[in-house]
């Protein structure tokens, strides 16, 4: 898997590179094409001047450096995304924590987490079944700001074990008597790793792609 994606981002880079040096190439070649023309259907009793030729020649060294420089910062890039794609599968196999409302119940167990924007006086937490009723209520007192894990037992507010499956949590965060942000985050486990233009995108099961920057935990 790995050696696959390093071919993958290396063979993309080289096409991306060749491509950018050819653009750099042929914006030259007409530059040139332009200014030899220029000069050869100049009024031989009016030629152009050094000062002409020397600025014109001046501004091709310009668009040839400015279009080095995007090959450069575009190979800078490829290098980035390729990097950070290698880096991602190291994810593979690994459960995370991300951005989703989704609970699920194996074996009478379940993990999940909050993400808290500031701190909390009072967070409570709400399990409801398919039907949206409330199956357990979680009671979790002051929370510091930041990602707060969550497990729950698969027992109801009467104690009594609920069938396995799929839940939906929500969350209610009091702070000095008004609410504040508290965004759920569901468990799921990274099954691969997809490198991409924006860069790489990681699979997590049903619960479906995410970007790094949206894993909020690695447990």
């Amino acid at each position: 898997m790995v050696n696959s994606v390093q071919g993958t981002n290396s063979t993309a880079a080289a096409a991306s590179s060749a491509k950018t040096a050819a653009s750099a190439a042929s914006t030259q070649d007409r530059f040139l094409q332009l200014l030899v023309t220029q000069m050869k259907n100049q009024d031989p009793l009016n030629p152009m001047d050094n000062a002409q030729v020397t600025s014109q020649m001046a501004q091709l060294s310009t668009v040839t450096g400015i279009d080095k420089l995007n090959s450069t910062v575009q190979s800078l890039s490829d290098s980035m995304a390729a990097a950070q794609t290698l880096s991602a599968t190291s994810m593979i196999g690994h459960g995370v924590l991300v951005p989703g409302t989704t609970l699920g119940l194996n074996k009478g167990q379940a993990i999940a987490g909050l993400n808290l924007g500031q701190g909390a006086d009072t967070v409570k937490v709400l399990i409801k079944d398919g039907a949206n009723n409330i199956v357990r209520t979680l009671q979790m007192g002051a929370q510091k700001p930041g990602v707060i894990p969550l497990a729950w037992d698969g027992l109801n507010d009467a104690g009594k074990a609920v069938p396995d499956g799929s839940y939906k949590i929500s969350a209610e965060a009091v702070t000095s008597g008004k609410s504040s942000a508290a965004t759920t985050l569901s468990f799921g486990t990274v099954d691969a790793v997809t490198p991409g233009a924006a860069g790489a995108k990681l699979n997590v099961g049903k619960l479906g792609e995410f970007v790094l920057s949206d894993i909020k935990q690695v447990l």
